[in-house]
């Protein structure tokens, strides 16, 4: 064991508040496929760990991808788990919490350190359980079949225990996925019926809210205690997974509820949630969390929703920026993607912000919709200079990729050399008088790719992983395993769902 590696996990621990330890036959590797910080930053991990503790005869132990992940492969050091150092390879069960579509090469690495081959067809009976669920269920988890022997999806918290009942029923993996095999909510690759793959669980109201088993200062959100004081969304942009229709829409909390869940100790409470400034008592729930003397954040603030007393209460709550999503370059493309905001609203949040103290205004957006036209690009550069007039701006930009189950599922990927024009038009547009924060068009569209196909893609970011992980090895990879985003969703006849891209015409009309 490298000793200098694994001191770092046990510093980790050493600074962590409410860790959960039990002795139990079963035990979960519980891993995330990226660094500490950021899964310690999710609340859905968090739950699921709870969730795997609650079950009378299993515990969990959190594995996470190495910060640095060359130094672990030359000290041949596998990741260790942060309760007791154990190494990914000595689980009975590995489940892993995906968020997004990039973090399939997190998993690569860690099923490799774990001493398993990549391709479940090509592990041993005797092997460990790979089990996969997270935020990537909601929309597209194709790419994960070949690699997984279970699919969680949707809400995972009430399938814990099914699913840790047929682990302890024995057995090998076969033995264990077969029991699954047709219960709702699991999906087991190359065997599932249609209606069981397009299933997405719902967690019962017992389960709500979700919150921090574990507070430590080593996350992005530093020494913040997170709660949802909601989940799901009451609105229905057609760009997100999560909106109204997904499982049932919005279900809030009462503040009171929240409030009594929240630990003496916890001197930051984040608020976090889809919609969070949706809930219809956010202010007072606000209020009562400052008046208590602790420091507040909220994960979605929407323009629509903001007012003074609202503003006021994150200003008083340690709050120095205020954050909004615009996604929509100009009023026509917001009201194409039905996100139900205008100027307007932006600017009264921005004026307010001031008002209440507040520094600077970060704004979040997005390029490469559908029907996008330079003139948008264009409003969006005057937009933003007004902004820049009542506070300092930054502008996050991201190129839009379609994902499924959405209604602009199917829509085509503008080009990379499309959204780069965009983004330099957007940058001689603004001159340095608001900043510009752009994320990587060949990655959106690597992302877009994963998304929008099936197993092949995961073959094909296997096959990029493998061969150095460089944009042009995907580029490669994608082409080699004929993954065709546009070819996938089409009617027993041959003939092109009408539910994919091109009724993206009938949205704008």
């Amino acid at each position: 064991m490298d000793y200098q590696l694994v001191d770092g996990v046990r510093k980790l621990l050493a600074d962590e508040r409410g860790t959960l330890f039990k002795e139990a036959p079963t035990v979960v590797g519980l891993c995330y496929p990226s660094p500490y910080n950021v899964g310690m930053s999710s609340l859905g991990f968090q739950a699921i760990y709870q969730a795997i503790h609650a079950f009378p005869s299993a515990t969990a132990e959190r594995v996470f991808l190495p910060d640095d992940v060359e130094a672990w492969k030359r000290a041949r050091q596998p990741p260790v788990s942060v309760e007791t150092l154990r190494p990914i390879g000595d689980f009975r069960v590995l489940a892993f919490s995906v968020a997004y579509e990039l973090e399939l090469t997190g998993l690569f690495t860690m099923l490799e350190a774990a001493g398993l081959p990549l391709l479940a067809l090509e592990r041993r009976a005797d092997a460990p359980l790979v089990v996969a669920g997270g935020p990537i269920t909601f929309s597209n988890p194709d790419p994960l079949e070949p690699f997984v022997d279970v699919v969680v999806q949707g809400e995972a918290e009430d399938l814990i225990a099914p699913l840790l009942a047929a682990v302890e029923q024995g057995g090998t993996r076969h033995d264990i996925v077969a029991r699954l095999t047709h219960q709702p909510g699991f999906r087991v690759p190359g065997v599932s019926s249609p209606a069981t793959r397009g299933f997405v669980a719902r967690a019962t109201d017992t389960c709500l809210p979700a919150r921090s088993a574990i507070v430590t200062p080593h996350t992005e959100l530093s020494g913040m205690f997170l709660i949802e004081p909601e989940r799901g969304c009451s609105r229905g942009c057609h760009y997100c997974v999560m909106r109204r229709t997904t499982n049932g829409g919005m279900r809030t909390v009462p503040p009171e509820r929240v409030l009594e869940l929240v630990p003496e100790y916890a001197a930051k409470v984040g608020l976090v949630g889809a919609a969070v400034t949706d809930h219809p008592r956010i202010v007072e729930l606000l209020q009562a969390i400052v008046k208590g003397g602790r420091q507040v954040g909220v994960s979605s603030l929407r323009a629509d929703r903001l007012t003074q007393p609202l503003l006021d209460a994150l200003k008083a709550g340690g709050a120095g920026v205020l954050t909004v999503a615009s996604d929509g370059p100009s009023q026509r493309l917001r009201d194409l993607v039905d996100r139900k905001h205008s100027e307007t609203q932006i600017l009264a949040a921005a004026h307010m912000a001031k008002q209440a103290g507040l520094k600077r205004l970060k704004v979040y957006n997005v390029v490469g919709l559908p029907t996008e036209t330079d003139d948008d690009i264009d409003e969006l550069v005057r937009f933003t200079l007004e902004l820049s007039k009542i506070l300092p701006v930054a502008l996050g930009v991201a190129p839009f990729a379609a994902k499924r189950n959405t209604p602009l599922d199917g829509a085509p990927f503008a080009g990379i050399d499309v959204v780069e024009k965009r983004l330099e038009r957007l940058r001689r547009g603004l001159k340095g008088r608001a900043e510009l924060r752009p994320t990587s068009a060949r990655w959106a569209w690597v992302e877009y790719m994963l998304a929008q196909c099936g197993p092949e893609a995961g073959l094909a970011a296997m096959d990029a992983w493998r061969n150095g992980g460089g944009f042009s090895a995907w580029r490669k990879a994608f082409e080699a395993r004929g993954c065709r985003p546009y070819e996938l969703r089409r009617t027993p006849d041959g003939r092109r769902n009408a539910a994919t891209w091109p009724s993206v015409g009938r949205l704008a009309g």
